[in-house]
């Protein structure tokens, strides 16, 4: 009985593990983004062949954000990456009027 209060109590103030998949089209600034959120700060990146993940923490939250590679060869992969995920970032670069289409 101890166990299941214990349990109730955890989930109400204890802390909450999400997974995020981010996804969008190469060049887009998905690593860009990632590690503004986990850094406070923007940083010198190279395109992501595969992916990129890191824990990020936020009042009683820790996130792990999984930046998937955006490359058009990459993007079927993505659904592989979609299994026990509690949300989505999709990252566009509306700038880029050219490729809003793809």
């Amino acid at each position: 009985m101890g166990n299941i209060f214990g349990n109730l109590l955890k989930s109400l103030i204890g802390k909450k593990e999400m997974r995020i998949l981010m996804v969008g089209l190469d060049a887009a600034g998905k690593t860009t983004i990632l590690y503004k959120l986990k850094l406070g700060e923007i940083v010198t990146t190279i395109p992501t062949i595969g992916f990129n993940v890191e824990t990020v923490e936020y009042k009683n939250i820790s996130f792990t954000v999984w930046d998937v590679g955006g490359q058009d060869k990459i993007r079927p992969l993505w659904r592989h990456y979609f299994q026990n995920t509690q949300g989505l970032i999709f990252v566009v670069d509306s700038n880029d009027r050219e490729r809003v289409n793809e």
